[in-house]
């Protein structure tokens, strides 16, 4: 029976302890849906093991095939060049396929859901309620067209209004954001961070939510954000898609 590739989930890396400590339970709910699949978590800065180190650690075990996940939403710097030059100082007995980035994907608008009816709205609110998805930021313009692209097709399941904001390096900020949907009558406003984990720009946004009404949660480790991941290793492992360097 042939060994299933190793998954190896890459998240960023922060200095704020609540980053890894979201990365850790999302793999661990990973782990509990598929039980027999291994899964290893490396980070790119900041945190141990590194991406580098646990890839070491693989081939001195013997291991040949890993999936390499990028923990990302959206397909910026990380994806296009960090991870990819990471992956390329590898040992050279590692067979290694890069995965897509877990955005866009019908499940992580299911999770964005999940989170602001955590937060105490329900279907009956959505007529009523704007929506600010609030990503992390990014000067790329893929990833900015993308949040954008969500944000349209949020608004067609029901709700009010969904604007885009980011908390770095691009416009409308999260206050704007609030306040834009304050002045188009919305009864209520609420903000629904697009981002996996706790840190420095996850606070930004929630500075930038303090005039809204509601505040969701990350996405953390939502069980639709860990099908995703499985989703993208499944796509990653079939012989369609060229190993890394190839």
């Amino acid at each position: 029976m042939r060994t299933k590739p190793v998954l190896l989930v890459i998240a960023h890396g922060s200095r704020d302890p609540r980053h890894a400590a979201t990365v850790h339970a999302l793999v661990r709910r990973v782990r509990s849906l598929r039980p027999g699949l291994r899964v290893e978590t490396g980070f790119l800065d900041f945190n141990v093991p590194s991406v580098r180190g646990v890839l070491d650690s693989l081939a001195a075990e013997g291991v040949r095939d890993v999936v390499a996940l990028p923990l990302l939403l959206t397909r910026a710097f990380h994806a296009k060049a960090d991870i990819p030059a990471v992956l390329r100082d590898a040992p050279a007995r590692l067979r290694i396929r890069q995965a897509e980035v877990l955005g866009p994907s019908p499940l992580l608008l299911a999770a964005l859901e999940r989170r602001l009816h955590e937060a105490g709205l329900t279907s009956a609110d959505k007529p009523s309620t704007g929506v600010v998805l609030a990503s992390a930021g990014s000067s790329d313009p893929e990833a900015i067209a993308v949040i954008a692209d969500i944000a349209r097709e949020w608004r067609s399941t029901g709700w009010r209004a969904v604007r885009p904001a980011f908390a770095s390096a691009s416009l409308p900020r999260t206050e704007d954001a609030v306040r834009e949907l304050r002045e188009l009558g919305c009864a209520r406003v609420a903000v629904a961070p697009y981002v996996l984990a706790p840190g420095f720009l996850p606070d930004r946004i929630a500075r930038g939510a303090a005039q809204a009404d509601v505040l969701a949660d990350v996405l953390g480790p939502a069980p639709e954000v860990a099908r995703v991941l499985l989703d993208r290793y499944d796509a990653a492992r079939t012989p369609a898609l060229a190993a890394v360097g190839a």
